[in-house]
């Protein structure tokens, strides 16, 4: 299971607030997570909540930006004490499935990066519901690795590899392309979504977080793939970059609603 399904239970918690501090700091991750807070619609003297907010950033860029109140959710008790140390106050330690709020007493949430790793995120969604007031905006970013490619020499092994990632180490890798679906079904109206796709053609600037390289041994760890294979990826991986051909993609969509 992914690291960020539990932080608190990993050997190295604040190694992915680590994590999580270098992704803030890539272009790509500051582009679409301004977006997301456009979509928002936020105002000031209005009140929001970032479910899944993990070391808070985004939230704490909306309340500069916007004057706005901002509470965080995260079911981490480690992300929970850095988002605290790092100034804002309405943090909660909550699951995302059972949010400790009143009804209609939120005007906009968002997820970002959340859903991916939730047990049932059809009840995440339906909380999300329930504390967005009539007229509130919801916005839901993932990355959906159907969406996925990488340029290596054997296409196939990049393929197994690749769908390792989407349907083992994620339990919802691929569900990002269907949450229009998700709330048209629970009722929302003005539904939008924007693709966004995350291109890296130097693996050293992001694969220190993302771990491209190291998918291939924990698919031959988890008994996927044969080690030999694993190996053979990782050398075609090295290949790649040193011949400057190496590129992986993946899609992110940001998905905006108003609550009815």
């Amino acid at each position: 299971m992914h690291g960020f399904t539990d932080v608190d239970r990993q050997s190295d918690p604040d190694s992915w607030v680590g994590v999580l501090d270098r992704l803030t700091e890539e272009p790509f991750y500051q582009a679409y997570q301004q977006r997301v807070r456009e979509l928002l619609h936020p105002a000031p003297g209005r009140r929001y909540v970032d479910v899944g907010a993990g070391t808070g950033a985004s939230a704490a860029q909306l309340k500069t930006d916007h004057g706005v109140s901002v509470a965080t959710a995260d079911c981490s008790l480690t992300m929970v004490a850095v988002t605290r140390a790092r100034g804002l106050t309405q943090c909660t330690v909550a699951d995302a499935h059972h949010l400790p709020f009143l009804n209609n007493s939120f005007d906009g949430a968002w997820a970002d990066r959340t859903l991916q790793h939730l047990a049932d995120p059809h009840a995440a969604i339906k909380e999300l519901i329930r504390v967005v007031r009539p007229g509130g905006r919801i916005v839901l970013a993932d990355p959906d690795y159907d969406t996925q490619v990488l340029d290596i020499a054997d296409q196939n092994l990049a393929r197994r590899v690749l769908r390792f990632r989407a349907d083992v180490l994620l339990r919802n890798g691929t569900l990002a392309h269907q949450h229009a679906g998700l709330f048209a079904t629970h009722g929302l109206v003005d539904i939008t979504v924007e693709p966004r796709t995350l291109l890296v053609r130097n693996p050293t600037a992001v694969d220190n977080v993302l771990g491209l390289r190291s998918w291939a041994a924990t698919a031959a760890q988890r008994g996927a793939l044969d080690p030999a294979e694993a190996r053979a990826f990782e050398d075609q991986f090295d290949e790649a970059v040193v011949a400057q051909r190496f590129t992986y993609a993946v899609t992110f969509f940001l998905t905006a609603a108003t609550v009815a």
